[in-house]
Parts: C-alpha cells; structure tokens; sequence
C-alpha cells in the first residue's frame, strides 16, 4: 500500500520566521503534535514537535509571573530556531511499510511527504499507520486472533485457511512471524468468530500445536532479552 493512499493531505504548516507562542497557541488550537515547516514554494524546511515546543519554552505558569521585558525577550525566538531541520521525508511512491520501518529506526512521530519537485503533499503519522494496518487487517470487526505453529515448509498456509474454511469460518487476515524454535514459523490468524473452540480443537486433531497469542509475544520478548 502506498503512503499516498494513507497519508493526511490537507496538512497544516508553519514558516520559519513565526514565533514559537504563535506556534503553539496553532498547535494546540489545531490539536496536533508535529508541523512541517515550509517555504514560500511549499519545500520542507524543517518539522516541529509539541516536544521541541515543551524544551523551548517555559510552563505556562511563566506568562502570568514572568516580567514583560522577560517575555518579550522570549517572543523573538522563531520556529526556525528549535525546528528538526534534517528531515527524513516519504516520495508518494514509498510504501506504508518504508513509513513504518523509517519511523521505528529513527524514533520519530511523523514523516512528510513529497512529490517529484520536493513539495509538500501531505504527511504520515503513526495514527495513520495505525488506522491503515487496522484497515488491511480487518481488526476493527468483532474476531480473534489464533496463534498456530508450523513447520517452515510449503503448503502450510493453504492447509490453515482450509482448515478455517472448512468450519465455514471468514478470516480477515493472516500473519506469518518468526518462531524461536528452528524450522518452525507462528502463523496469526484472525477470524470474524468469537466461538473458536471447535476450530482449535480441529486444529489439534490435525496436529497443530495451538498458543495464546499473549505468551507466543511474552516468550518471544523474554528470549530476546536473555539472548
């Protein structure tokens, strides 16, 4: 899926000249936590953070305590002067995928998004990732998520969904991760059922073996810390 069939398009920005209270009395008007900056011909120059915001700037409490001449002096700050300037940004042809992997190595909360001539169209946020994995997993209607071990080898998947089928259940997605134990694979089915006992137990007379999908992740943390 690519990012420009999730992203935000209609994206607010600020210019790097304005004051960091204009900016966050337009950050917390507007309710959002990160803001392109841009040019007059829309590039991305930079993004601020309610975080860069929360560093800059004193509480609250200092505009009715602090002396006139003290917030003057804080009122010629600008965005451009806490703004994030090396900006990762997304091309409308990476994935929802390359968003995600660029997210998590860089621990950021938000990635523009460019066209061909470097300008702004829109941005991805974790909440739009978010929004679309629920999407393609078909999380968001009543279910549940089975967690099934096989062997990493050919046919497997058509076996579990034939299974699924044949208890004229529908499955909304299937995931497939790595299992500690060699040679074998954990397979993450979610289906539209909530009665899922007869299909576990046709499941274990086939000789699946069956895991909470809560431990499978708990077992599979634990290892990796030990390790």
């Amino acid at each position: 899926m690519f990012v420009s069939k999730s992203m935000t398009r209609k994206v607010l920005t600020l210019e790097p000249g304005v004051s960091l209270i204009d900016a966050r009395e337009f950050m917390k008007a507007n309710r959002i936590q990160h803001v392109p900056v841009v040019d007059p011909e829309d590039h991305v120059v930079g993004v601020i953070t309610d975080r860069d915001l929360r560093t800059a700037m004193p509480s609250s409490l200092y505009y009715q305590t602090g002396s006139p001449e003290e917030r003057a002096k804080l009122d010629r700050f600008r965005v451009e002067d806490v703004m994030t300037q090396d900006v990762i940004v997304l091309s409308v042809r990476d994935t929802v995928q390359d968003a995600l992997l660029l997210i998590l190595k860089h621990d950021i909360g938000c990635l523009p998004v460019v066209d061909g001539a470097k300008k702004l169209v829109g941005i991805v946020t974790v909440k739009d990732l978010l929004r679309s994995f629920v999407s393609v997993l078909g999380i968001g209607e009543p279910g549940t998520l089975l967690c099934i071990v096989v062997e990493d080898k050919i046919g497997q998947m058509k076996q579990i969904v034939d299974t699924i089928y044949e208890e004229r259940i529908s499955i909304g997605s299937v995931l497939v991760a790595r299992h500690w134990e060699p040679g074998k694979r954990a397979v993450f089915p979610y289906v539209f059922s909530i009665n899922v006992g007869p299909l576990k137990r046709r499941f274990k007379e086939k000789g699946y073996a069956i895991l909470d999908p809560l431990e499978w992740y708990l077992d599979d943390e634990k290892r990796n810390r030990e390790g």
